[in-house]
């Protein structure tokens, strides 16, 4: 879409447009790519992803991390575990909750996963962008994520 130069809540409203439409069709596109290889989704390859980059993760930091609901966080871990990809231990510190860790099955799933990912995200991005200017766009959207997590804006409240 070209942006108006004039008005700048159009260009704002433009830019949010397509940056929803781009986000929907590639996490559609990598779920259809993950399932065809790995039998998951983008959703469970992204926890399994930060629960192998966040060891001792609890349900309420994948929740605050991926700024969800901890009840749907819970169920989502709950067919994590299911599927013998995650197991929940006993937190010494707090006996009210419980730590994640992958399992063997699931560190070697979300690493072959994460080379489809990348492969996909590749293919997807990579022309779009060009090598020089992705660099300047994902420290674009590093800040404005830092900046929207800092201000706790879209938390969930439950």
């Amino acid at each position: 879409m070209a942006y108006k130069s004039g008005d700048d809540s159009a260009d704002l409203l433009g830019f949010f447009h397509d940056l929803v439409r781009c986000e929907t069709r590639l996490y559609n596109a990598l779920n259809d790519r993950l399932r065809e290889r790995h039998a998951i989704v983008t959703s469970q390859f992204e926890f399994l992803r930060h629960l192998r980059d966040h060891p001792g993760s609890r349900v309420g930091d994948l929740a605050a991390g991926f700024a969800i609901g901890i009840g749907a966080t819970s169920k989502s871990v709950d067919r994590l575990e299911r599927q013998g990809w995650v197991v929940r231990q006993a937190n010494p510190a707090d006996r009210r909750s419980s730590l994640l860790a992958l399992t063997g099955d699931g560190s070697a799933l979300v690493d072959a996963a994460e080379a489809t990912v990348a492969e996909q995200l590749t293919e997807l991005i990579g022309d779009a962008f060009g090598a020089s200017a992705l660099p300047a766009v994902a420290q674009t959207f590093a800040k404005l994520r830092s900046a929207l997590e800092r201000a706790e804006i879209g938390t969930p409240t439950g």
